[in-house]
């Protein structure tokens, strides 16, 4: 009897990702047989694709990626496949970004596309947010003067002592136009992007594309974004190092993403004889 396809979509930080940002080995043997026995591997990320891509090509995809939280949705290799991007409106972007220099934030980034506007130069942080210069497009300099398009979304690095203030501020006046979310520590970056947006938007529109129903959608992650993908999917899994608040809405809970999580998950649920 052919065993049905489920659609299984991956959060890559503290989902897929080791702390070191690698894929293990057995969670790569793993995926390559769950991709082998029909099933379809799909990346679900609130970062943008160029962070993104590298994951992709080790997994070996041929699929649809959802890219900032669902405000990016494309298809890495097929360029006739319907893109969906839907930007924050400028007028918006430049309210927050005003309310941010009134707090005298660090620095902001945004995005349009694959181009990358920094407020301020920023070494380090270039390095964690995945920004190349030399392969780059990137421009320096004050966003309130050189962001002229609507942004696919802005990364806010704030003050800690700011971080809940300006969330806050952002849910008071702005709740109505985006969505916003906050990394885990060190950093505690603010990722905003247009209201109504999230991985399970992508996540619906990808399984609609492959005709898969909800209930054989198996969706990962840890963290605040992946609140809609994991309620929406009709399995839901929580990694063991995920916020409690996702925990607890959860279908299931696997082992950490350091004890190849996805891969004991994906092995048992989908009875995968995977040789290590």
């Amino acid at each position: 009897m052919k065993k049905e396809r489920h659609l299984i979509a991956l959060d890559l930080d503290g989902t897929l990702l080791t702390d070191t940002k690698v894929i293990p080995d057995q969670t790569l043997q793993t995926i390559a047989k769950a991709k082998e026995q029909g099933h379809i591997v799909v990346i679900a990320t609130g970062r943008p694709h160029r962070a993104s891509s590298e994951y992709y090509d080790i997994l070996g995809l041929d699929t649809p990626m959802v890219n900032f939280n669902g405000a990016l949705i494309h298809h890495p290799s097929d360029n006739k496949w319907d893109v969906l991007h839907t930007p924050l409106p400028i007028r918006t972007a430049r309210k927050i970004i005003q309310t941010c220099y009134e707090l005298e934030v660090p620095n902001i980034l945004a995005e349009i596309g694959n181009q990358v506007y920094l407020d301020r130069y920023d070494e380090e942080l270039m390095k964690v947010l995945h920004v190349h210069r030399q392969n780059q497009p990137i421009t320096v300099g004050s966003l309130k003067n050189e962001l002229k398009t609507d942004p696919t979304s802005l990364l806010i690095y704030p003050h800690e002592k700011h971080v809940e203030q300006l969330r806050t501020t952002l849910s008071d006046e702005h709740a109505s136009v985006i969505e916003h979310r906050k990394w885990a520590a060190p950093w505690n970056i603010i990722e905003i992007v247009r209201k109504g947006l999230n991985k399970a938007v992508g996540l619906k529109k990808i399984a609609h594309y492959y005709h898969i129903p909800v209930e054989r959608i198996i969706a990962f992650g840890d963290e605040d974004n992946d609140f809609e993908m994991i309620e929406y999917a009709g399995v839901g899994v929580a990694m063991a190092n995920a916020i409690d608040e996702l925990k607890q809405i959860a279908n299931h809970i696997t082992v950490t993403n350091e004890e190849n999580g996805v891969a004991v998950f994906l092995e048992d649920y989908l009875h995968l004889n995977v040789k290590v």
